[in-house]
């Protein structure tokens, strides 16, 4: 058995800090809290990304609440995934309990109840600010990573940009972008081949079915307008606690494909609108993604890369991303690897796959003298979990199996008059709530197609005219030309006429 006195150190000095820091709880030795020995965790490193993994039950959400709570309250704006829809407590004080307080007196602090500001926001059908994003905000190549387009589709999709800049056509929404690619087949195909090149149909038919695939999983509602301004994430209340934004996703878990769509589409645009912030004290903005497999489930070899890309530059702009799963395993290698904090719950060993797992997963953490690691992720109970982190000088801090702090705020649902007065407090909400269909590409293409038919109408028109009018002065000269050798027929025939032919032909016989 190792020496407490020892291991009391070899904590308090792997996580020693002199700036702000999350504490998260206090580290355990052979199942023993060891009071005030604490896992803190410095604010400068949580832009470095992380990862919170364990089975189902083993306290992954309420460590996903512990971390939101302590940024809000160093006036870190957060957001938060919740496809289970059991974080909105936050925006409550905890009713308090008395194996919390058991628990931080282990620990080594006391619990202070608190509620944060807290702001619901959507992109399906459900109560609370809802984030939109223009076609034309994605881009070409965005979208066609997003869309799993082969090269001559991408090339397709690029055209289709270019000829709407070129010619002032907004793509906002998804009918924007359907209308596009049935005119560049149909009506516009000639215009568009003689300034562009030709466009396979067969290309143009295979984006039109990804396209319908993404908006049957509710992509109409997050394709337009009005647009979501990221600096909205950002806000600190008059206290300066940071907001925690919770984006309620509870009736989108069976369709990843909207939300891996809306996931890279936030990441890329606050990519591209946040300022470089080095290296600094605190981050801007964390943001959480519970059920972190759904984004990387069906994503294509190209939306990985372009996953992984963000992943690593977004650091810079002062972003740090959390995802939040049951296994390690379900986060590609490459994504892994950029995580500085983990915090792994217990993982269960029912199968030999299980066990195999849990081996795997053990080597993604440092070696330690004080622990059996794959042996501690077996017995780890609900609420207690092996931490490794960055310190404030981006060296590994020490393995350490950890009692983990309670949350602050109520851990379970609001009730539904809660959420309702919640959500029409919201500012944010009366700035979004509004759909605004300008005219965009699909009102001025109809507005070209119908122009395009009425000028084709008085073409046709004008030249069934000038034929009907050849045809009836052709019949006039045909009537005129009948009448004329009517009328010398009618002479020559007439009796007056036969009588004196007559008459002359009898005196030359006689």
């Amino acid at each position: 058995m190792a020496d407490k006195q020892v291991f009391f150190d070899y904590i308090n000095e792997g996580y020693k800090t002199k700036g702000d820091a999350i504490d998260l709880g206090a580290a355990m030795l052979d199942g023993e809290t060891i009071t005030n020995a604490l896992v803190r965790i410095p604010l400068k490193t949580m832009n470095r990304h992380g990862l919170i993994a364990g089975a189902t039950g083993t306290g992954k959400t309420k460590t996903l609440q512990i971390l939101a709570e302590n940024l809000s309250e160093k006036g870190v704006p957060v957001l938060l995934m919740d496809m289970k829809g059991d974080l909105s407590g936050i925006a409550k004080p905890s009713p308090g309990h008395a194996k919390i307080d058991e628990r931080h007196e282990k620990i080594g602090f006391p619990f202070n109840p608190k509620q944060f500001p807290v702001e619901i926001l959507t992109i399906s059908e459900q109560e609370g600010v809802r984030m939109r994003a223009t076609v034309s905000e994605f881009g070409p190549v965005l979208l066609s990573r997003i869309l799993d387009l082969s090269p001559a589709q991408s090339g397709v999709t690029s055209v289709i940009f270019k000829y709407c800049d070129d010619n002032k056509l907004p793509l906002l929404d998804l009918k924007d972008f359907k209308k596009m690619l049935q005119y560049a087949t149909e009506e516009g195909k000639k215009e568009m081949e003689r300034e562009y090149g030709r466009m396979s149909p067969a290309s143009t038919g295979s984006i039109l079915r990804k396209i319908i695939e993404v908006e049957q999983q509710g992509g109409d509602l997050f394709f337009g307008e009005k647009s979501f301004e990221t600096d909205d994430l950002l806000r600190v209340d008059k206290n300066g606690m940071g907001y925690i934004n919770i984006l309620r996703l509870t009736d989108i878990q069976d369709r990843p494909k909207l939300f891996s769509t809306f996931m890279l589409s936030l990441l890329a645009e606050i990519y591209a609108t946040f300022p470089e912030q080095g290296d600094s004290d605190r981050p801007e903005l964390v943001i959480f993604i519970d059920e972190a497999h759904l984004i990387f489930k069906q994503a294509s070899d190209a939306l990985l890369d372009q996953i992984e890309g963000i992943v690593k530059l977004i650091r810079s702009k002062g972003v740090g991303l959390y995802f939040v799963t049951q296994n390690p395993t379900d986060v590609p290698d490459a994504v892994l690897s950029q995580l500085g904090l983990k915090v792994q719950h217990a993982l269960r060993a029912f199968t030999a796959k299980d066990r195999k797992a849990i081996k795997l997963t053990a080597e993604n953490y440092p070696i330690s003298d004080y622990y059996n690691t794959d042996e501690v992720l077996t017995s780890l109970g609900i609420g207690e979990a092996l931490v490794s982190a960055l310190n404030e000088k981006g060296i590994p801090t020490p393995l350490a199996a950890t009692m983990l702090r309670a949350p602050m705020s109520r851990m379970d649902v609001l009730e539904d008059k809660e959420l309702a007065d919640l959500i029409k407090e919201s500012k944010l909400v009366k700035k979004y709530d509004e759909t605004i269909d300008r005219e965009s590409a699909y009102e001025l293409l109809n507005k070209k197609i119908e122009t395009a038919e009425q000028e084709d109408a008085k073409e046709k028109a004008k030249k069934e005219r000038d034929a009907a009018t050849k045809s009836s002065s052709s019949r006039s000269r045909k009537s005129a030309s009948s009448s004329t050798s009517s009328t010398i027929f009618k002479t020559l025939m007439s009796p007056t006429v036969i009588r004196s032919v007559l008459g002359i032909l009898g005196k030359m016989m006689k």
